[in-house]
């Protein structure tokens, strides 16, 4: 019979868990906001540890806004932080009131599209331990400063405009109304908050 060898560690050495940070939230004893994402998809989760493997409480993509109106593109600051804002308040309905945030091995940027769904967890009613210098502007949470980048664009380089938001342009959508589309979809998560 074959004796099975297994690499202690395999994820750290695969560079995917830092075990040192990962027992650090564990000790804290709440449930982990555990924060992923992509280049067009943010992930947040709600998990609970258990010996068996963690618990997925509540789990919200991205790609959920579509449902809910959002055209524009799903990896950006305003989709990350109505990502947050939708799972916080999927969290508050099952009676979660706080947890610690968990970002893995990302590097820990102010204003950057992780802190983006924190904040829309925070937003939500979620009691998180975090500083609120990290976390971005209210205009980079709005798509302000895209809005405000095309319409510099559409003045200085209209080529350079076409090229940027080609996807908008063939989806016929404007990225001067990303602000307008955040705001409608944020009111909408917040309704299904109150229902």
């Amino acid at each position: 019979m074959k004796r099975l060898t297994r690499i202690p560690f395999k994820r750290k050495n695969q560079k995917k868990t830092d075990y040192k940070k990962r027992l650090k939230l564990l000790i804290a004893k709440k449930p982990r906001v555990v924060v992923r994402k992509s280049l067009n998809n943010i992930l947040v989760q709600i998990t609970k540890f258990s010996l068996d493997g963690d618990k997925i409480e509540v789990s919200t993509n991205s790609r959920n806004l579509v449902k809910l109106g959002w055209k524009y593109h799903r990896g950006n600051v305003p989709a990350a932080y109505l990502t947050g804002l939708l799972c916080g308040v999927k969290a508050k309905q099952k009676n979660i009131k706080e947890a610690v945030l968990d970002i893995g091995i990302y590097p820990s940027i102010k204003g950057s599209v992780l802190y983006a769904s924190l904040n829309g967890l925070v937003d939500a009613g979620l009691k998180i331990n975090h500083s609120k210098e990290i976390l971005p502007s209210e205009d980079k949470i709005s798509g302000k400063h895209i809005t405000d980048y095309a319409r510099f664009l559409l003045k200085t380089d209209k080529e350079k405009y076409k090229k940027q938001f080609s996807k908008y342009i063939k989806n016929q959508i404007k990225p001067e109304e990303i602000p307008t589309s955040f705001q409608e979809v944020k009111n909408l998560i917040l309704k299904g908050d109150k229902k």
